[in-house]
């Protein structure tokens, strides 16, 4: 059977077989009989595939998911978890925040704690400085998604703390590397990149989030937890309205 995965991709991004083998450093020929016949590429091939098309791996050869090789690489992604987020030790998100050098990935309603406990503020103008990117979504407190969660968490407050959230950043909105995006989805995870290691704080109904459960990811080729929700970031990114 083809690979029609495969080769739909390449049509969406606009690349031909032979750049796919360019890109994957590997020949033309090897690149045909991948879609046609559904070959699987060598591990190091298939990252790089992945990679040029933006998709994981697993998306174009899915029998990836049911190896023992898989299971045992998702696995050693998980780093630590901790019963609740208050549970997490003040020094575990300063450290992440410390050794952050490229990247930093906050997908929350209001976040409040970030700024009350661990001066996001500074924190931002001072990795800014360093050439840290910053994307930022906050709920946007006219959302509906924002007001049910309010109600079912019986947190009234959490309308205008979105709101206090944004008067906050707003100094830094300007900083190079910065943006903020207010979104109105749905928050089943609040969501924490420093490069290549991530919070997630999952979320239950009627369950407020600082009493919810929260791992520590840490992202390993060939896994598949960090990848999976950091596409949920994406897409949440995707929708959300940047702030001017």
């Amino acid at each position: 059977m083809p690979n029609v995965r495969l080769r739909n991709a390449l049509i969406a991004a606009g690349i031909t077989q032979a750049e796919l083998a360019v890109k994957a450093q590997f020949d033309a020929k090897s690149v045909e009989r991948w879609i046609t016949q559904d070959r699987l590429p060598h591990p190091a091939t298939r990252a790089r595939v992945a990679n040029a098309l933006g998709e994981d791996e697993s998306y174009f050869w899915p029998t990836l998911l049911g190896t023992e090789q898989s299971r045992t690489t998702t696995q050693s992604e998980l780093v630590q978890l901790w019963p609740t987020r208050q549970a997490v030790p003040g020094d575990v998100w300063r450290t992440l925040f410390r050794q952050a050098e490229q990247q930093i990935d906050v997908l929350v309603y209001s976040g409040g704690f970030l700024i009350e406990a661990y001066d996001l503020v500074e924190v931002i103008q001072a990795k800014a400085r360093a050439g840290v990117r910053f994307r930022i979504l906050l709920g946007d407190s006219h959302s509906e998604a924002v007001h049910q969660r309010a109600r079912e968490e019986r947190l009234p407050a959490l309308v205008s703390r979105c709101e206090s959230s944004m008067e906050y950043l707003a100094d830094v909105i300007p900083l190079p590397g910065v943006q903020v995006r207010l979104h109105g989805t749905i928050l089943y995870a609040s969501q924490f990149r420093f490069d290549e290691s991530m919070l997630v704080n999952n979320h239950t109904y009627g369950s407020q989030a600082a009493r919810s459960p929260i791992m520590h990811l840490r992202h390993v080729p060939g896994g598949q937890l960090f990848d999976y929700y950091d596409r949920s970031f994406e897409r949440v990114w995707a929708t959300g309205q940047p702030v001017p």
